[in-house]
């Protein structure tokens, strides 16, 4: 069945408006009436497969009486590569519950940031949710486990060109540069100890399964051969994902609202596309130069080189929504001015973590 593209028009609208309402309001803490561990994990889940899973479940069973709480971004379902998620956050969200989270709430709108900023969202989000653990795959490699014993111990490691720093001692742990999944480790050690968050002991460090690709399984699923993948993703999953491709809502990953990103790259003046964020004079300038394009591809290519890999595509999802810096940086600001339920096992789960959580301002996405 094909995606109905009004679908996804509402979609980022009612987000982009979602964002705007979150950014004017400040977030409201008070005290917590229970002691019950928090395990904090934040995963995109485009989908849950199976190493999901054994991460999940690795969490569950060394802090058994923990309330597993699965965050997962976020308004305008756009992903930190600025791809566009396989099916939506509510479609995600329960299908962690099914497999066996507690309760799934919403994350940021990572797509559309760089990475640092949707860092920071992430640090103040297991600090909105006083999280006593957080689980985390890596993929081992030569002198990795060392940087893990330093962020196990509360030490911020970050990446230095070429080489690995803890910034506690000033040591270089690690030369050369690390892979991408390992990367965002240090990345969230160093957004937490920016914002004042002591993570000594709290990371879940947990092996990650090998072959299993969610590159893969999104393809397969674009090409409508769910038997093939169909051991690389939890029955659960499997369940859900079907449910929302005979409902016409998945795939998405590789649906964009092309002529929207078309028309704003062809049309939006210089000073305009210098207020969208992540914009930068080269990039703009760029786009202006390249006019008109008839085409995703061709803005592609015009696109210089950014910070991140992920930054052309990253750029496109900025396109698309017309997201401002202005509003980015009052959005983060205030983050999490409301934590959003998107779904949670049972009634009594959902007042367990109504009662242990210090952050007040609490909303059921409807």
């Amino acid at each position: 069945m094909k995606i109905d593209y009004s679908f996804i028009e509402e979609i980022i609208r009612e987000d982009f408006q979602l964002i705007v309402d979150d950014s004017k309001r400040t977030p409201l803490y008070g005290s917590s009436s229970s002691d019950r561990p928090i395990i904090a994990d934040f995963t995109e889940y485009s989908p849950l497969h199976n190493g999901h899973r054994h991460c999940m479940f690795e969490a569950k069973k060394r802090i058994p009486d923990g309330l597993f709480v699965a965050v997962i971004p976020g308004p305008l379902e756009r992903s930190g590569r600025g791809l566009p998620y396989i099916m939506t956050r509510r479609a995600r969200a329960k299908a962690a519950v099914m497999v066996g989270a507690d309760i799934a709430v919403e994350g940021p709108p990572m797509g559309v940031m760089g990475s640092g900023q949707y860092s920071i969202c992430l640090a103040k989000m297991f600090k909105a949710l006083d999280a006593d653990y957080i689980p985390r795959g890596y993929r081992p490699m030569e002198g990795f486990q060392e940087i893990l014993e330093r962020i196990k111990k509360g030490h911020r490691v970050v990446p230095r060109p070429y080489r690995i720093v803890d910034l506690e001692t000033g040591e270089t742990i690690l030369e050369g540069k690390l892979e991408e999944d390992n990367y965002v480790i240090l990345s969230l050690s160093r957004a937490l100890g920016k914002i004042g968050f002591d993570f000594k002991d709290k990371f879940i460090f947990v092996e990650r399964l090998e072959g299993i690709s969610g590159t893969l399984i999104r393809k397969a699923t674009s090409e409508g051969r769910l038997d093939e993948i169909e051991n690389m993703l939890p029955p659960e999953t499997l369940k859900v994902l079907k449910d929302e491709i005979s409902q016409g809502r998945a795939p998405l990953h590789e649906i964009r609202l092309e002529d929207e990103i078309i028309e704003n790259a062809n049309f939006l003046g210089r000073d305009e596309l210098l207020e969208l964020n992540l914009f930068d004079e080269k990039t703009a300038n760029a786009i202006i130069e390249n006019r008109p394009f008839n085409s995703i591809e061709k803005i592609l290519a015009c696109i210089p080189r950014g910070f991140s890999k992920h930054y052309k595509n990253r750029i496109l999802s900025v396109l698309e929504a017309k997201v401002h810096k202005g509003l980015i940086s009052k959005y983060i600001e205030n983050y999490p001015s409301t934590i959003r339920i998107l779904d949670y096992k049972n009634e009594e789960v959902l007042k367990e973590f109504e009662d242990r959580i210090p952050h007040r301002r609490l909303e059921i996405w409807q």
